[in-house]
């Protein structure tokens, strides 16, 4: 998909003002429209991250609820606005409960709303985890090709955390033709660590598989490490481990001790994003007073204006943009009504004569 409004934001569609058709799409509808669609999601966040660099998007701070009885639970806002081909607003509304994975349910579960960009109105209520985790995946496969460019590509990858995440991030690096000597897996959960091995045997994954202990070795190990669980602070301290300067996927934003990110070149979905909230590198900033230590943006390495060094490690640490889900969103949306099989909820709109 290429995308080149003539000015940051296209008008709203002309005509009268009508309410669209209110639809619901289902997590099975979701799935069917993006599975077996790696390189084309992986396409359309490049062109996303492209169109919000260049200032075709409306993100503001997500917003955090979160409960004084329940410190570890959050629900989280993201509201957006795209331009460009998908034009359309939005907002995804995601939730982490951590303890829901000991009863053997999913950490995350999300909507998605699309708003209609001239009306206002929503238009599609979307099960939205596997978008979140589609994106999530698709932005991390596309940085392990672009900062990859420019020193040995990585042939041995190691995950840390091995949740719903971790899967969709191995199966867009798959997908998008990535393959390895070796597999290296750590959870704090045995369990977790072998229902991900399982997977990986089932999904025809190439080279050894090995599960550690601990995140030393696996770090030691591996030049591609993928950093996918729920910690709330730093376990990662030490930075000698990224001795052999191995390009990290810090999905999780909140492994890794400042000292490991100040040793680091650090690239960013977006600054004003990612330093906050506790994350890595706003403790980084925090320890310094300063952002001297971000190397730039994904969209800046896109563009050729900034290029990270093969001499250091090189850090992504993806804060998560709501245009991302409303990108991928969209797409759904598209696939499931141009296969005729949107669920409409007739007369969910109902009082729409101003006077009754």
């Amino acid at each position: 998909m290429t995308v080149t409004p003539s000015t940051p934001w296209e008008s709203a569609p002309s005509g009268p003002v009508t309410v669209p058709p209110f639809a619901v799409v289902s997590g099975d509808q979701v799935q069917q429209a993006l599975q077996g669609r790696e390189k084309q999601i992986v396409d359309l966040v490049e062109e996303t991250y492209r169109l919000h660099s260049a200032g075709y998007s409306v993100n503001p701070p997500s917003y955090f609820l979160r409960f004084p009885d329940r410190p570890s639970s959050r629900i989280i806002a993201l509201p957006a606005s795209i331009g460009g081909e998908a034009g359309v607003d939005g907002l995804k509304w995601i939730s982490s409960f951590p303890q829901n994975v000991a009863a053997g349910v999913p950490r995350a579960s999300a909507v998605l709303i699309l708003n209609d960009r001239r009306s206002g109105y929503p238009f599609a209520c979307m099960e939205a985890s596997i978008i979140s985790a589609t994106r999530t995946a698709a932005s991390a496969a596309l940085a392990a090709d672009r900062l990859s460019r420019g020193r040995q590509r990585p042939t041995r990858v190691g995950f840390i955390g091995t949740g719903l995440i971790a899967r969709y991030i191995h199966t867009f690096l798959a997908g998008t033709g990535w393959s390895f000597d070796a597999i290296d897996v750590h959870d704090v959960s045995a369990d977790s660590a072998a229902g991900f091995r399982c997977y990986l045997e089932q999904s025809g994954a190439t080279g050894w598989i090995v599960v550690h202990d601990s995140p030393e070795e696996l770090i030691r190990r591996c030049d591609l490490i993928v950093f996918a669980t729920v910690a709330g602070r730093p376990h990662v301290y030490d930075p000698s481990w990224f001795a052999h300067r191995p390009l990290v996927l810090h999905v999780s934003l909140r492994d890794l001790a400042p000292e490991i990110v100040l040793a680091s070149d650090n690239i960013v979905d977006d600054a004003e994003h990612c330093l906050r909230a506790d994350t890595s590198v706003h403790l980084a900033e925090r320890l310094t007073g300063n952002r001297d230590f971000l190397t730039g943006t994904l969209a800046d390495v896109m563009a050729g204006s900034v290029t990270p060094s093969a001499d250091r490690t090189v850090v992504f640490s993806p804060f998560g943009l709501g245009v991302l889900d409303l990108a991928v969103g969209k797409y759904v949306y598209d696939e499931v009504a141009d296969s005729g099989e949107l669920h409409v909820v007739d007369g969910f709109f109902h009082e729409l004569r101003r006077y009754g």
